[in-house]
């Protein structure tokens, strides 16, 4: 089964970025950061979901660095019964996100972004790096 177009979410309490792959799941690419102070994320994330017509929703989990889940990983587990109340018809799945923020605030560092120009970025390009974390265990 083709699991494509695939969402990735970056879940955190200020910011939420997302990434998407294509419908045949060659691509991959950021969406948009949803800071949660302007816009009610469950429904802007079913917006999108509808849009790109998502087949899959991956949720970044924060384990420990010892693989356990803490309060973090309990947020995000929540928001996911949330969000999959809110659409039903599309399944969740948990993917280790460990070390993904720092491995993208790397990449945006070599492609020349000071800090302060990763701001409005890095949550999407931590959403891709779960993505395409993924993308490489599942395909």
């Amino acid at each position: 089964m083709n699991p494509h177009p695939v969402l990735a979410i970056d879940h955190g309490q200020a910011r939420i970025g997302l990434a998407a792959t294509d419908e045949l799941g060659i691509a991959s690419h950021p969406v948009e950061t949803i800071h949660t102070a302007q816009i009610e994320p469950l429904q802007r994330i079913a917006e999108i979901v509808e849009e790109r017509k998502i087949r899959l929703i991956i949720l970044g989990l924060p384990l420990r660095l010892d693989g356990d889940e803490g309060e973090a990983a309990l947020r995000v587990r929540n928001f996911g019964a949330q969000l999959s109340g809110k659409i039903p018809a599309v399944p969740i799945d948990y993917s280790d996100e460990r070390l993904t923020t720092t491995s993208a605030a790397g990449k945006l560092r070599e492609a020349g972004k000071s800090a302060r120009k990763q701001k409005n970025i890095i949550d999407q390009v931590a959403a891709l790096e779960i993505l395409n974390g993924w993308l490489a265990e599942n395909e």
